[in-house]
C-alpha cells in the first residue's frame, strides 16, 4: 500500500483526557506502522510546552495550538502566534465578562487563578475538559495568570456558565478568530468549553502544509480524533477516524468508528486500515 501520514488527536484519542502515557497497544501500532514506512504525527491543540511528555515515543513530527505550530522532524514549518494587540483586547473582554481563561505560549500555560474551583463544578464528559483538570492537578506547566510574562500567545481556553458571556468577544474579533466550542456531554452542568482559534490557520490547513513540505497527497492522510477542535482535521484528511468516545456530531463527519481509547480502538483501526500487520 502507499505510504500514509498519520495525524492523532491527543487527549481523548491517543491518551485519555489530561494523560501522556497512551495505551501499550495503540504505541504498538504506532511503531509498527513506523516500521511500514508510514510517519506519525501528533495533531492537538495542546501548546509545544504540554505536548512534550509525549514526544519520548517517537513521533515524526507535530500539529502544536490546533495548527498555529508545526514541525516535521527538527523544522519547524509554520509559527503563526496571536497579534499582541489582539490577544491583550480577548483576555480583557473575557475576564470583564467573567470568563475562565487559560492563554497558551509555546512553552507555558497562564490560567486564571481560580480555574481549578470552576472546573470542581464543571461536570464530566468533555475530553477538554478533563485535559484541564488533570493538567491542574498536576501542575503541567500551567502558571498563574498573575506569571504571565507577556509571551506570544497561540490560542486562548475558555471556559463558562452562559453563551451570552462570548458574545462581546465574538463581536469584536468573529471575523479573525474562530470560537470552537465543545459538545455538551452532562446537561446537568451545561459547562461552555471552547478555545479562541486563529482563523489563518487549524488542523486541516496544517496537515495541507504538512503534505506539501512532505510530497504528499491529501488522499494519503489519515486523521484520528474525538472532539469539535478535530473537525477541520476530519474534514480535511482522506480517511477519518474517530473514537466511539467521541462528540456525535464529530462521528457523524467520519468515515468510521472505532472503539474507545481504553478499548484499544487506535490499535483496532491501525489494523483495520491495514497500517500494521
Amino acid at each position: 500500500m502507499k505510504k500514509k501520514l498519520i495525524f492523532l488527536d491527543i487527549d481523548g484519542t491517543l491518551t485519555l483526557p489530561g494523560h501522556n502515557e497512551p495505551p501499550e497497544s495503540a504505541l504498538k501500532a504506532i511503531r509498527a506502522a513506523q516500521a511500514r514506512g508510514h510517519k506519525v504525527f501528533l495533531c492537538t491543540g495542546r501548546n509545544p510546552g504540554m505536548l512534550a511528555p509525549l514526544l519520548k515515543f517517537g513521533f515524526d513530527g507535530f500539529i502544536g495550538c490546533a495548527g498555529g505550530y508545526v514541525k516535521v522532524g527538527d523544522e519547524v514549518i509554520f509559527d503563526c502566534p496571536m497579534e499582541p494587540e489582539d490577544a491583550g483586547e480577548v483576555m480583557r473582554l473575557l475576564h470583564e465578562d467573567g470568563v475562565f481563561r487559560t492563554v497558551e505560549g509555546r512553552d507555558f500555560t497562564w490560567g486564571d487563578e481560580d480555574l481549578g474551583d470552576f472546573l470542581e463544578s464543571a461536570g464530566t464528559g468533555n475530553s477538554e475538559i478533563e485535559r484541564w483538570r488533570k493538567a491542574l492537578a498536576e501542575s503541567l506547566h500551567i502558571l498563574p495568570m498573575s506569571a504571565y510574562d507577556g509571551s506570544p500567545v497561540y490560542k486562548v481556553v475558555i471556559m463558562c456558565m452562559e453563551d451570552r458571556q462570548l458574545q462581546r468577544t465574538r463581536d469584536r474579533f468573529g471575523d479573525r478568530y474562530n470560537m470552537v466550542l465543545q459538545e455538551i456531554k452532562d446537561p446537568a452542568h451545561p459547562c461552555l468549553n471552547g478555545e479562541l482559534i486563529n482563523r489563518a490557520f487549524d488542523k486541516g490547513r496544517a496537515i495541507e502544509r504538512i503534505c506539501r513540505y512532505c510530497g504528499a497527497e491529501i488522499a494519503d492522510t489519515i486523521g484520528f480524533g474525538d472532539s469539535m477542535n478535530d473537525l477541520e482535521m476530519i474534514r480535511t484528511v482522506g480517511t477519518s477516524v474517530c473514537m466511539a468516545n467521541g462528540a456525535e456530531a464529530l462521528k457523524r463527519e467520519s468515515d468510521r468508528v472505532c472503539p474507545a481509547v481504553e478499548e484499544d480502538g487506535m490499535a483496532i483501526a491501525f489494523a483495520e486500515l491495514g497500517l500494521t500487520d
